[in-house]
């Protein structure tokens, strides 16, 4: 994810309270071969300076979900890497510079910057075909209004991010290896005066594991499924602790901006 904590706060401070877009998989266990789908993004401007990274997925051969604040401007150009493993390989695999596929990004119209978390989506048109077994798959409409806040309704969050974080102060122990990291959080809270109709509010500790910095646009996958129902969207503090936030994807309007392209 790009690292706002500072430059939103204001911004958000009317509907969120304290929040920053999401990045990393924390206290969770490594993926391997359990998501192939899911994918580390880097945005680039015109000039091809690499800007952010996160993550997404694969929908089908050429469209890839994520968050609409991984696809705003300045990002021109995308570059999308599929290994479990993308750490190891530097610089052989070619981060940042060159991923294993490209493509053109593109945000929600209504998306904006100064309060991403209402409308936080977007998706990447790859250059050229990425063939996998399976990809991910979207929800149906307004398929999360049925789902109760309990330790039972459980998620599969899948990202890049950072797996630990840490305050200004002792920023040093992060750890930030790029590498796919998958969690299972439970839900907090969906349809509530703090959340509002788009997003979910899932737990993010050392029990369940969470998302982080750099994890966002990954996918929120429905228990066990390949369901995605939301992307990683922000987090209500810069050590990612507590609760994570996640924009739902099973909107009529977010259905049918991404329908648009697949």
């Amino acid at each position: 994810m790009k690292k706002l904590w500072l430059a939103v706060l204001a911004a958000l401070g009317l509907a969120l309270g304290a929040a920053a877009p999401a990045g990393a998989v924390t206290d969770g266990t490594l993926d391997g071969n359990g998501h192939p789908y899911v994918g580390l993004m880097v945005a680039k401007d015109a000039s091809g300076t690499p800007l952010w990274r996160c993550s997404g997925t694969l929908l089908s051969p050429t469209v890839y979900l994520t968050a609409g604040h991984c696809t705003e401007a300045p990002a021109a150009h995308v570059e999308i890497w599929f290994a479990a493993d993308v750490q190891s390989g530097v610089p052989a695999n070619g981060y940042p510079t060159k991923g294993e596929v490209s493509g053109t990004p593109h945000t929600i119209p209504s998306y904006d910057p100064d309060a991403f978390f209402l409308h936080d989506v977007g998706v990447v048109v790859l250059d050229r075909p990425m063939a996998m077994s399976t990809y991910g798959t979207l929800p149906g409409l307004n398929e999360l209004d049925a789902l109760k806040p309990r330790r039972s309704t459980t998620f599969t969050s899948v990202g890049y991010g950072l797996q630990k974080a840490f305050p200004d102060a002792a920023s040093w122990k992060e750890s930030a290896l790029k590498i796919r990291m998958v969690a299972h959080p439970h839900l907090l809270q969906v349809n509530t005066g703090f959340t509002g109709p788009q997003s979910l509010l899932l737990s993010n500790n050392a029990n369940t594991g969470g998302t982080c910095f750099g994890d966002s646009g990954g996918p929120n996958f429905l228990g066990s499924s390949n369901v995605v129902v939301g992307v990683t969207s922000f987090g209500i503090n810069p050590t990612c602790g507590g609760t994570g936030g996640v924009f739902r994807t099973d909107r009529a309007d977010v259905l049918a901006f991404v329908n648009g392209y697949l």
